[in-house]
């Protein structure tokens, strides 16, 4: 019997008593592992080789699991921090707390997403609060970590960690599961009746090269024979993320409405980003503990400064014979600190002032599809950084009637035919709402966006004459209504599911 010469060393090298894998012979051959699996598959329907196959699944700390064992996790470090500052008595600025954890970066998200959580405290309106009853020293995901530190990388089965914990650690990027298809080999009856009688080594070819083209030898040679069935290890090539996906999609959309895309710095003056809103400056939520303000630089260089003066104006005075505006506290300084912004309504104050492209004049509609940043909460519907969907319409005699039209063909265009409007309160529209929209999956409504016509006091400072409707739509809050996403943590950020991403389907 002739065989090609890798599969004469597998014969050789395995036994008819004792099953042996992949692995040991390919050690004992001196071959390469996928060579020698390739030889097994071929001489296992030769009817020579048994072939057994079992899946062995390890588990070991990741990069990130292995420091978080050593240096603590971020949310028992922030609330050990919080001990010390004696939150658990009266709640102390989060920004305290944090500095005194010694947390940086991407840690104090992870810190704040999991806080709560876990029991330990509370986080509201910049501030946070230790429970004095939490037990740093009954946490699973903490003991864990510590297991597996000093069991290294082994078999899923042999570590005394529950399932439930295992997911959790999982999903936040601290553990590896690995699964490994282990094949063991055994020798038949007719092999060992081969092997007695004499196996040669037959003369074969692996791939066509240009000297056997060029010479003719192609023609005589026996070429080696390819199972195309054989397992391969699988590649998870790169693709567009579902929200970039879904983002161009909306741009379709609304390029298709008849509408021209914004553009504009996401790191802007305050002036822009709420003062040209008629957004009082001692409103809530321009305080430092609701945006993310720069240190370096600290101020725009560049303010036109008629503009300046109408918009403090309308803040000081208001606008028009009834106006009575914020008789609060208005100060240059403060407009000119920059921050990131906060929405992207500040790329609509740009446009409509003429500074961003030139005086505009009416009808005129715009929109943007852009990121911007908040200090929120983290929760299943909110995150720090999430992307906007930015819109306005600038015509005569426009109304909410127009506005809800509007929205109604908008979502339409991705299967959602049941949103709901809530009247609402903004200090640079009049009358406002939001809209709602039904969850696929839990049936619960969630808030999708916020809208209005843009105040007088707003636009008259503006230079613009006519109405103007405009709204902010989170676009992660799309994405939960037309795939059923419950937490969009799930989607993006560093506790995204990697396996889901790949596994949902774009729908058009």
């Amino acid at each position: 019997m002739q065989l090609p010469e890798p599969q004469v060393a597998v014969v050789e090298a395995a036994s008819a008593d004792e099953a042996r894998s992949v692995d040991a012979l390919a050690a004992a051959t001196e071959l390469p592992p996928e060579t020698v699996t390739g030889a097994v598959f071929e001489l296992e329907d030769e009817g020579l080789v048994a072939v057994e196959e079992r899946v062995d699944e390890t588990i070991a700390l990741t990069d990130e699991g292995g420091e978080y064992a050593t240096k603590q996790l971020p949310e028992i470090r922030l609330y050990e921090a919080a001990l010390e500052a004696d939150a658990d008595t009266d709640p102390v600025p989060m920004g305290q707390a944090i500095g005194a954890s010694g947390l940086e970066g991407p840690q104090v998200d992870i810190a704040l997403s999991n806080y709560a959580r876990k029991g330990y405290g509370a986080i509201d309106s910049g501030e946070i609060t230790a429970d004095s009853d939490a037990d740093p020293a009954a946490d699973t995901e903490a003991n864990a970590l510590d297991e597996l530190a000093d069991a290294g990388e082994s078999p899923i089965d042999a570590v005394a960690v529950d399932s439930e914990t295992l997911d959790q650690l999982e999903r936040r990027g601290l553990v590896d599961r690995s699964e490994t298809t282990v094949r063991e080999v055994t020798l038949t009856e007719r092999a060992v009746t081969e092997l007695m009688a004499g196996i040669d080594t037959a003369e074969t070819v692996g791939q066509v090269t240009p000297e056997l083209l060029t010479s003719g030898e192609w023609d005589d040679v026996e070429f080696a024979e390819y199972n195309v069935e054989a397992d391969a290890e699988r590649f998870n090539g790169g693709r567009v993320h579902i929200l970039r996906q879904t983002a161009e999609r909306v741009k379709d959309v609304l390029v298709g409405m008849g509408f021209q895309e914004m553009e504009g710095p996401h790191v802007d003056a305050d002036f822009w980003i709420n003062d040209c809103l008629f957004m009082p400056q001692d409103h809530p939520a321009r305080t430092h503990w609701d945006r993310f303000a720069m240190d370096n630089p600290r101020e725009i260089d560049e303010l036109p400064a008629d503009l300046v003066e109408r918009v403090e104006r309308a803040h000081r005075e208001g606008v028009g014979e009834h106006g009575d505006g914020y008789h609060s506290p208005w100060d240059e300084d403060f407009a000119r600190a920059l921050a990131l912004r906060g929405h992207t309504t500040s790329l609509s104050t740009r446009y409509l002032s003429g500074e961003q492209v030139g005086e505009l004049e009416p009808p005129q509609r715009f929109f943007s599809v852009e990121k911007v940043y908040r200090n929120d909460t983290l929760d299943p519907t909110h995150l720090l950084e999430f992307f906007q969907i930015e819109g306005w319409v600038m015509a005569e005699d426009l109304s909410v009637r127009d506005l809800m039209g509007t929205f109604e063909e908008f979502y339409a265009q991705f299967g959602i035919t049941d949103i709901e409007f809530k009247p609402h309160y903004n200090p640079y529209t009049e009358p406002s709402f939001e809209l709602f929209g039904t969850h696929p999956e839990t049936g619960e409504l969630i808030e999708i966006g916020n809208s209005g016509i843009f105040r007088e006091e707003m636009l008259e400072p503006l230079g613009v004459e006519c109405d103007v409707m405009a709204w902010g739509l989170a676009l992660e809050r799309l994405l939960m209504l037309i795939y059923g996403f419950e937490d969009i943590r799930d989607v993006h950020g560093t506790l995204c599911d990697l396996e889901l991403l790949r596994e949902t389907e774009v729908m058009y």
